[in-house]
């Protein structure tokens, strides 16, 4: 699926990825809404299908991604929201040991997630998901998301990666659609974001539901430098 002989570079999403899209399906569609029931004094379906609308409107944008946004637009505390649930966010079972074999076999690994800075910072507190990591990136510093191609241009311009020996995870076919169109050579898709949910059926690319299944090819292919 992947020929790990030509990879030294490894860019990685974060929630679906290496975190459990679990925590995030969980606040946006059932915690929020309820909040916002509450507050408002409406029924949850009548919150629920408002947010929704909204997240239509603006999704693959840098407001869909933004805390600051949503606060705005709801008139509701979202980082506070975000750690009443904060117990639902973990690392997919499969991802230490995929991370670590990255580490191991002298990869150089990337986080470059779309989420706000403050969520990336409370899934670090929680996980300590950055000792993974060589470079984390929220895409707020550059002021455009992974749709987008002036992200994938400006992050080359900072991290200088080889676009022939890098390989980008990530479960959005839109995101790795948008990278391969940048001219990353190797792209795979993640099958199973949330935990809860069935396993996609992913045709579009290489995808993976367990990372361990790609271990011993990993470990059979460190990177001589």
């Amino acid at each position: 699926m992947i020929d790990w002989s030509k990879i030294s570079t490894v860019l990685l999403d974060m929630d679906g990825t290496i975190l459990d899209l679990h925590y995030d399906n969980h606040f946006w569609l059932t915690h929020l809404p309820k909040r916002i029931s509450e507050q408002q004094n409406i029924s949850v379906e009548e919150a629920t299908n408002s947010m929704l609308a909204h997240y239509e409107k603006v999704s693959g944008t840098l407001s869909w991604y933004c805390i600051d946004y949503w606060a705005e637009q709801t008139n509701m505390p979202i980082n506070e929201l975000k750690r009443e649930v904060q117990h639902l966010i973990n690392l997919r079972e499969d991802a230490h040991d995929f991370l670590t074999a990255l580490k191991q076999t002298g990869r150089e690994v990337i986080l470059v997630t779309n989420a706000h800075p403050d969520s990336l910072a409370l899934k670090i507190e929680r996980t300590q998901l950055d000792r993974y990591f060589d470079t984390l990136y929220s895409t707020h510093e550059f002021g455009v998301t992974k749709e987008s191609q002036s992200l994938w241009q400006k992050l080359q311009a900072k991290q200088d990666f080889d676009v022939n020996t890098t390989l980008f995870v990530d479960d959005s076919l839109p995101i790795l659609t948008s990278a391969q169109t940048f001219g990353i050579k190797h792209i795979l898709a993640v099958a199973n974001p949330d935990s809860k949910l069935p396993v996609k059926n992913i045709v579009e690319f290489p995808a993976v539901s367990d990372y361990r299944t790609m271990l011993s090819d990993i470990y059979d292919n460190p990177v001589v430098r």
